[in-house]
């Protein structure tokens, strides 16, 4: 056993890289300067409550080999210890200088603390679109007054009388002067954050120290939501020790509240993966402090998704098969899960929720469909029985889209559609819960969304085939992966905003290609006059001369072709939101194959935050992976 994990870890004689699981798991790993896959941490034996960086330097692969050594769980167990400091909590809010006032009708108006942090969420935003919506405005002052003394109530009847410029002036000019402090303040900001993130931003979790996600707490301010949502405006409040739910192991050491607070309660449940919880008083959803991407949990956690849209691929086609046969069937809640999971399969299209009314912004996916929602065609562009999809998805992201579905399909929206208003639901025999039980039965851990997470990564695998090309040089396959991922974010209709900075950022470059083309052209005529002078001469000097203007002419070219290649990108991307379907619907191990594969530096793909999530997949995949 010792020299397995000598082995693994580095110890004894010249580490080496191969990593071979240990028979058995030590009670705790050695650590005295061992390697942990390619990073040597020094440092003394520390206790397992103190654990240092260790577990978390480990690739993913020794961590899954030590991995195999430990006490199997019983199923639905997650962990057997979890100690945690519990969530940072937000400052306490600071009053505004006493030469910061707010007015209301032309007149200062001295406003109590919780009415004045109040105001001041109004003020910072000021300058966003949100302020100058009715629905924003009402929904604001609603309850805002909720929050002021009956004196304030008195007097502050009407927002268009409030002026909350001052207010807004002073954080404008604040952030201004946060930007230009010295070096030095910064960096002593940015130690005080380390010293919060060293304290509350890891956990112990079955012996190994884990980096935590989000460890504060959010803070308060004005809800705004997506797209058109009906409470936007409405007041977030304060998150405080007795709104929060601890969750650690019973062993451990229970977190302390705040001087002068307790928790609302403190579990022992080793089923779930949250280190903390509360409701917040929008939407009245749990609200959630989890470990971070990269921990182990969360990792085994994305492969089993994309083990189980693997899996989807050796029964797809029966899948296929019966939701065809049932295009026919005697029963109309069968024949519309049927069509539905058509739409689901093919389009990507999300499932869609039962919602309350009115509680949310008007969006809906497949199994909520109104008749409003489509138009039926038999023929339309040269093309038969066409269906006319347009509705608001999630985010509020219009969908718009004209596809030629088959005969059966189209057959039977035209029957579903019958003596129906545009009000009235596609699949009124249809829920979510119904389709997704249905979906078990043909596999398990099926479910709709697991089709968005399969036709995602077959299509990047196929586009990446389709379109990269060997002998291109790194620019050149970085848009063909752009190309690839891009197909992906139009299939799951990933859609962004044209930002606001884009014409003048295409116009710079624009400008920079300009300027290397006329460098280019003088680069030419400059080998033509080299080979004239060369021929005349047949002087070695001015073969050299000639050979160097050549390779400065190559490398200008090269430059050139790169700008190029950018400016298409950007181009072609301006309204496709690629970061959504790389994260979270594309198996990483596709694009990690493929980076291998083609000498791609997985640094041009995934940014710093991203390979932490998917250190499992950028330390396992070769370059022969198949989804």
């Amino acid at each position: 056993m010792g020299k397995a994990l000598a082995r693994a870890s580095g110890m004894g004689s010249k580490p080496r890289r191969e990593l071979r699981p240990a028979r058995r798991r030590p009670k705790q790993p050695p650590l005295n300067g061992q390697q942990w896959g390619w990073k040597v941490l020094p440092g003394p034996r520390t206790n397992p409550r103190e654990q240092d960086l260790q577990w978390e330097s480990c690739t993913w692969r020794l961590r899954m080999e030590l991995g195999w050594e430990e006490e199997k769980k019983e199923d639905g167990v997650k962990w057997k210890q979890l100690e945690h400091r519990g969530p940072y909590f937000v400052p306490p809010y600071e009053p505004l200088p006493k030469d910061v006032q707010f007015y209301y009708d032309g007149k200062p108006l001295k406003l109590s603390l919780a009415t004045e942090e109040i105001a001041t969420f109004y003020a910072k935003m000021l300058d966003h679109e949100y302020t100058t919506k009715e629905i924003f405005q009402n929904n604001f002052f609603h309850d805002w007054r909720k929050e002021m003394t009956s004196e304030e109530q008195e007097i502050i009847k009407d927002l268009d009388k409030c002026d909350f410029g001052e207010i807004h002036k002073y954080f404008v000019d604040k952030n201004e002067a946060r930007k230009a402090l010295p070096k030095e303040e910064k960096q002593k900001l940015k130690e005080e954050a380390d010293k919060i993130q060293e304290e509350y931003g890891y956990c112990i979790l079955d012996g190994h120290r884990e980096k935590i996600g989000n460890f504060k707490t959010e803070p308060p301010g004005l809800f705004r939501g997506r797209g058109e949502h009906p409470k936007m405006g409405m007041l977030k409040k304060r998150i405080m020790p007795e709104d929060v739910i601890i969750n650690c192991s019973k062993d451990s050491k229970i977190p302390e509240p705040p001087e002068g607070h307790k928790w609302k309660e403190v579990r022992f449940d080793n089923t779930v993966t949250w280190l903390a919880s509360w409701t917040e008083n929008i939407q009245n959803t749990f609200k959630y402090i989890m470990l971070n991407p990269s921990s182990k949990l969360k990792g085994e956690k994305d492969w089993q998704k994309y083990e189980v849209a693997r899996r989807l691929k050796d029964v797809v086609q029966t899948i296929r098969a019966q939701y065809r046969k049932d295009w026919k069937s005697k029963e109309i809640k069968k024949r519309q899960r049927a069509v539905a999971l058509y739409f689901i399969d093919k389009l990507a299209l999300r499932a869609g929720n039962e919602k309350e009314e009115g509680e949310t912004a008007d969006t809906v996916g497949c199994c909520s469909l109104r008749v409003e929602h489509i138009q039926l065609h038999p023929q339309l562009d040269g093309q038969e029985h066409v269906v006319e999809f347009d509705f608001l998805g999630k985010d509020s992201i219009r969908y718009y889209n004209k596809v030629s579905v088959e005969k059966p399909v189209f057959k039977n929206l035209q029957l579903f559609m019958k003596n129906k208003d545009p009000s009235d639901d596609l699949f009124e025999h249809l829920n979510t819960t119904f389709l997704n039980k249905h979906l078990q039965d043909l596999m398990d851990g099926l479910t709709a969304k697991v089709f968005r997470t399969y036709n995602a990564s077959i299509t990047l695998q196929e586009q990446l085939k389709a379109l990269t090309n060997p002998e291109d040089n790194v620019a050149g396959k970085l848009l063909s992966y752009n190309r690839a991922n891009r197909a992906v974010a139009i299939l799951c209709n990933h859609q962004r905003s044209i930002p606001k900075t884009f014409a003048r950022s295409m116009q710079v470059l624009q400008e920079k290609i300009d300027a290397k083309k006329k460098q280019v052209e003088e680069a030419q005529e400059e080998v033509k006059k080299a080979e004239d002078e060369f021929k005349d001469t047949k002087d070695a000097k001015a073969e050299v001369y000639v050979e160097k203007k050549k390779k400065l002419l190559k490398r200008l070219e090269e430059q050139l072709a790169k700008m190029n290649i950018q400016a298409t990108d950007k181009e072609e991307n301006k309204q496709i939101a690629l970061g959504t379907s790389k994260l979270n619907y594309l198996d990483p191990r596709i694009t990690v194959a493929w980076c291998k594969k083609f000498g791609i530096p997985i640094e041009r793909i995934y940014n710093k935050t991203q390979r932490e999530k998917f250190a499992w997949a950028i330390d396992m995949t070769g370059e022969d992976f198949e989804f």
